[in-house]
């Protein structure tokens, strides 16, 4: 009996502990995220997706297996020249949609291993940090829509990409 009754109380605190993780994590939204499929010599490509935070949050980085360089970008006009750069992170502000879309801020799949086709699934992990300095990641798999995907909502429509937290 005591033995049923320990085992009870370590899932009883386990579950209270868990509750209480989950409702201190910020959730973030992931919509519409995709990869741009490539041609056989390419190395590189763009993911692209609409971001919303509960609470402020600030994309730091990614990575993905397929790729040995993975960066944010940022495409910008300046002096009338289209420039694109790497950024060190993008604010995510509390209940604000920010596009990462061709042409604007996007996730950049640099030294791609392997080329990615249209209907293929890419393992995305974005790492995210809290204004607490809380670091946490979201595990994406993004479809690959076919090279001349321009934007969101052209071509075929993926489901939405859900993320995970850990």
């Amino acid at each position: 009996m005591n033995k049923i009754l320990r085992h009870t109380l370590i899932a009883t605190l386990a579950a209270a502990s868990l509750g209480a993780w989950a409702q201190s994590q910020s959730r973030l939204k992931v919509e519409d995220a995709w990869v741009r499929g490539t041609v056989a010599q390419q190395k590189a490509t763009g993911a692209f997706m609409r971001l919303t935070a509960e609470r402020e949050l600030r994309l730091l980085s990614a990575r993905s297996p397929i790729a040995g360089v993975v960066e944010i970008h940022e495409m910008a006009l300046n002096d009338g020249i289209m420039r694109m750069r790497a950024v060190p992170g993008l604010a995510l502000p509390a209940g604000k949609t920010v596009e990462l879309k061709p042409g604007g801020y996007h996730v950049m799949l640099l030294d791609l291993k392997a080329p990615v086709s249209a209907g293929q699934q890419v393992p995305l992990t974005l790492l995210l940090e809290g204004q607490d300095g809380q670091r946490e990641q979201v595990e994406l798999q993004l479809p690959v829509r076919a090279l001349n995907a321009q934007t969101m909502g052209q071509g075929h429509q993926p489901h939405p990409s859900g993320g995970h937290m850990h």
